[in-house]
C-alpha cells in the first residue's frame, strides 16, 4: 500500500499469511500482540494486507490448518469486538479477493467503511500513462495512446 511508509511508528502492517503459525495457537496470540501494542500505542493504525489469507468465509474445517485458521479469524473477530471506541486505533485491510470473505467481518461496527478500486477506464489510464513517463525520454516511435487502447484489464498498479 503506497501510503504505509508515511505512516507514524505507531502503526502496524501485517500480512495475513504471517499469522498462519507453525504452533498451534501461535497465530491467534500474534493477533492479540498486534491489538494491545496498537491499544499501548494509541493513536495508531493496524493495516492487515492480504487479509483473505486468515479470513474467508468459514466452513467445516477438515484439517488441523485450516481450523487453525478459523481460530485466528475467531480471535481477529473477537479483538474488533472488543474495541473501546475511547481508543484511537484505526483497523485497515486490504485484499484483491472481497468476494471471499467472511461475512461477520464485513458487517457494520468491524469493517465500518468498504473502499473499492476498480480498474481504470481510458481516461484514467491515460492520466497514469502520463504521469508514469512524465520523466521519460520516450522516442519519438513511442505512442502512449497504442497502450491506453488496449483492451486489457489492468489496474493502475500494473500500468505505473
Amino acid at each position: 500500500m503506497c501510503v504505509f511508509p508515511y505512516l507514524s511508528d505507531r502503526s502496524s502492517k501485517v500480512v495475513g499469511s504471517e499469522f498462519v503459525q507453525k504452533y498451534l495457537g501461535e497465530g491467534p496470540r500474534m493477533v492479540r500482540d498486534v491489538f494491545r501494542l496498537a491499544k499501548e500505542n494509541a493513536p495508531a493504525i493496524i493495516f492487515i494486507d492480504e487479509v483473505d489469507a486468515i479470513a474467508t468465509a468459514r466452513f467445516d474445517a477438515q484439517t488441523g490448518a485450516d481450523r487453525e485458521v478459523q481460530r485466528i479469524l475467531m480471535e481477529l473477530l473477537n479483538q474488533m469486538d472488543g474495541f473501546d471506541q475511547t481508543v484511537n486505533v484505526k483497523v485497515i485491510m486490504a485484499t484483491n479477493r472481497a468476494d471471499t470473505l467472511d461475512p461477520a467481518l464485513l458487517r457494520p461496527g468491524r469493517l465500518d467503511r468498504k473502499i473499492e478500486f476498480p480498474l481504470p477506464d481510458r481516461r484514467q489510464k491515460r492520466l497514469v500513462f502520463q504521469v508514469c513517463t512524465a520523466k521519460m525520454n520516450l522516442g519519438d516511435e513511442v505512442d502512449l495512446e497504442d497502450y491506453v487502447s488496449r483492451p486489457d484489464k489492468i489496474s493502475a498498479a500494473e500500468v505505473s
